[in-house]
C-alpha cells in the first residue's frame, strides 16, 4: 500500500474534472507541445550548420569522424526529421484550430520516429568510426535531448516511452554490433545494459517532471477559471478588491440568509433629458455618472449587483460578510451626493440622482435556470428598499433611509430629519421614513 501512494504520489492522483475544463488543460498541453517540436527544429539546424561548419574550417576533422562516409546521409536525415517535425507542428495547429485533441496512439508513433532519428546517426557512425568509438562518442548523448524535451509533452507515459525507446535502441545497437568496453575487451551486457536504463530512468524522471509541470497548468487554468467566474457572477464593476477576496475566501454556490445593507439608486428626470440628446451623448454621461458613482462603492467596500437602466442596485455585506454595513452604505450615499455635485458643476446637463437604503434580512444566492445564473438578493427589505428610493420624487428629495437604517446609525447620524409614518405602496401600514441630507 505504501508503494501504491508513494507511485500515486509521483504521478499525479487521477481528479476528476469537468469537461469544460479538460478541454482547457488540453490546449495548453498541445501549446507546450508546438514548443517542444519548435525546440528540436532548432536543435536539427544547429547540428547541420556545426556539420557545415566543421567542414568547411576543419575538413580533416571530418574525414577522421566520418572516415569515407558521406555526410550528406546525415543532412539527408535531419533534413527528412526537420520536415517531419513541421508536419507535426501544422498538425497540431489544425487541431487547436478545430478543438480537438491529437490521439494518444499517434503521440506514441510521433516519439517512436523521433527517437529514431539519433539510433540511425549513431548506426552510421558505427559504420564510420566502429562500435567502441562510435558508442563511446557524442551521438549516445542526442538521445537526452529528446528525453528532456518530452517533458514538455506533459504526459508521464510518454515521456518514459521515450527514455524506453531511447535505452532500448542504445542497447540493441551494441549487442548487434558486438561493442566491447575497450578495443581488447570482450563485449560486456552489464556496461551497456546499465547505460540503457540510465536512459530509461532519465525518460521517468522527465515523465514525473512533466506531471508536475501539468499540475502547475491545472492549478492556474483552475485560478483563471475561478476568477472568470467571479467576475461573470458579479458583473464587471466588482471592485478588484472584492475579486481578490472572494478567490481567497470562496463564495458559497448555495442560498442563505443574511443582513445586508441595500442601496438603491437612480437618476431623476433623466429619460425627459435623454429625448433631446443623441443616443451616444446618452451613453456618454450615463457611462461618466456611472463609472464615478461605482468607484465609491468600491472604496466603501459595495457591489453593484445588478443595472437597472438609469439606475442600480448596490449591497454591502454581500456576497462577502462586511463590518458595519450601514455605516458603510450611508458614507457611500453621502460621498455620491458630493460627487455628483461636482459632476454637475458646469455641465450643460447636470443629473440628480435618488438614494434608498434599508437594512435587514435578505435570501442571497445564486438564482436562475440551469445554464444562466446570476447572483442576486431577494426579499422584503429589496423591494422596501426599492420603494423607499421611488419616495424620492414624492419628497422632492435625494436620500432616504429606514427606521432600521437610522437605528443602526445610532448617534453617528445627527442630520436625519424624520419624514414621520409615510405610506408605502404594497404596504399596509405606514413606516418611519428619514431623510439625509
Amino acid at each position: 500500500m505504501a508503494i501504491k501512494d508513494f507511485w500515486r504520489q509521483l504521478v499525479g492522483p487521477h481528479e476528476p474534472v469537468s469537461k469544460e475544463f479538460e478541454h482547457m488543460l488540453m490546449r495548453e498541453v498541445m501549446r507546450t507541445e508546438l514548443l517542444r517540436v519548435k525546440a528540436l527544429i532548432i536543435v536539427a539546424i544547429v547540428i547541420m550548420f556545426n556539420i557545415s561548419f566543421v567542414r568547411v574550417v576543419f575538413p580533416g576533422v571530418e574525414e577522421r569522424i566520418w572516415r569515407g562516409i558521406n555526410p550528406n546521409a546525415i543532412f539527408l536525415i535531419l533534413t527528412g526529421f526537420i520536415l517531419f517535425e513541421w508536419w507535426v507542428f501544422r498538425a497540431i495547429i489544425h487541431h487547436l484550430k478545430l478543438d480537438q485533441d491529437v490521439h494518444a496512439l499517434r503521440r506514441y508513433v510521433g516519439v517512436l520516429i523521433e527517437t529514431s532519428i539519433p539510433t540511425l546517426l549513431l548506426w552510421l557512425q558505427i559504420q564510420s568510426m566502429g562500435p567502441v568509438q562510435a558508442l563511446g562518442f557524442v551521438m549516445p548523448l542526442v538521445y537526452c535531448i529528446f528525453i528532456i524535451l518530452s517533458t514538455l509533452r506533459l504526459d508521464f507515459w510518454l515521456s518514459a516511452f521515450t527514455g524506453f525507446v531511447a535505452g532500448a535502441a542504445l542497447f540493441a545497437l551494441a549487442m548487434y554490433h558486438k561493442a566491447p568496453v575497450s578495443a581488447d575487451a570482450e563485449p560486456e551486457v552489464y556496461y551497456h545494459l546499465t547505460r540503457s536504463l540510465v536512459l530509461l530512468a532519465c525518460g521517468i524522471l522527465a515523465g514525473i517532471v512533466g506531471v508536475q509541470l501539468r499540475r502547475s497548468f491545472a492549478a492556474s487554468l483552475r485560478a483563471a477559471t475561478a476568477r472568470d467566474r467571479i467576475t461573470n457572477l458579479f458583473g464587471q464593476h466588482v471592485s478588484p478588491q472584492v475579486v481578490e477576496r472572494l478567490l481567497l475566501e470562496g463564495t458559497s454556490t448555495g442560498s442563505d440568509l443574511r443582513q445586508v445593507a441595500v442601496m438603491f439608486v437612480d437618476f431623476r428626470s433623466f429619460t425627459a433629458g435623454a429625448r433631446e440628446r443623441s443616443p451616444q451623448d446618452v451613453v456618454e454621461r450615463l457611462d461618466g455618472a456611472f463609472a464615478v458613482l461605482v468607484e465609491i462603492l468600491d472604496r466603501h467596500g459595495g457591489i453593484v449587483n445588478k443595472f437597472l437602466g438609469d439606475g442600480f442596485l448596490a449591497l454591502f455585506g454581500a456576497p462577502l460578510q462586511a463590518e458595519d454595513p450601514v455605516h458603510r452604505a450611508v458614507a457611500a450615499g453621502r460621498e455620491m451626493l458630493d460627487a455628483m455635485a461636482r459632476i454637475n458643476d458646469g455641465s450643460s446637463w447636470p443629473l440628480r440622482i435618488g438614494i434608498g437604503i434599508h437594512f435587514g434580512e435578505v435570501v442571497a444566492g445564486n438564482i436562475g435556470s440551469p445554464r444562466r445564473k446570476e447572483y442576486t438578493v431577494i426579499g422584503d427589505t429589496v423591494n422596501f428598499a426599492a420603494r423607499l428610493e421611488a419616495l424620492n420624487k414624492e419628497f422632492g428629495s435625494q436620500f432616504l433611509i429606514s427606521s432600521a437604517v437610522r437605528d443602526a446609525l445610532g448617534k453617528d447620524c445627527p442630520d436625519a430629519v424624520s419624514l414621520g409614518e409615510v405610506p408605502i405602496r404594497g404596504y399596509e401600514q405606514p413606516m418611519s421614513i428619514w431623510q439625509l441630507g
